[in-house]
């Protein structure tokens, strides 16, 4: 009765990391949680998991991810195997690929969308989302 064990620390945070505002980061990610980030990345950033791009966050570079929600700035090619959400004070600008799409009025969206359907292709051996192979 008394004897279970106690759950790992980032189990009882959910396992979600987090990028503070003002925090600028200058490399890649890999992250097999969901992910806030609040700051600044120039990288690529790959995840099983969700994505938050919070208001005062920016990404420059490339995300493959489970889910997406953006609110910040975004600059590069993103692939999301689910649904992307962009909000109304976002601005996104480069290629996008995902399996649904919710943009909100007001929100600055120029870039090319391709709308994909079929998660079986979109997923590589080790469970990660794999990236778009690009037609040469």
């Amino acid at each position: 009765m008394f004897d279970s064990k106690p759950k790992k620390y980032t189990e009882l945070l959910g396992k979600t990391n987090r990028i503070v505002e003002g925090t600028i980061i200058k490399g890649d990610i890999i992250s097999q949680a969901d992910f806030r980030l609040d700051g600044e990345l120039t990288g690529n950033f790959q995840s099983k998991g969700k994505i938050v791009i919070g208001p005062a966050g920016s990404v420059t570079g490339d995300i493959i991810c489970k889910n997406a929600d953006i609110e910040g700035r975004f600059k590069g090619k993103i692939q999301v195997l689910e649904i992307l959400n962009v909000k109304h004070k976002s601005s996104i600008h480069g290629e996008v690929i995902c399996g649904k799409l919710s943009v909100e009025p007001g929100a600055d969206f120029s870039a090319s969308c391709m709308m994909k359907t079929n998660s079986k292709n979109t997923m590589a051996n080790d469970g990660q989302p794999k990236p778009e192979e690009k037609n040469q």
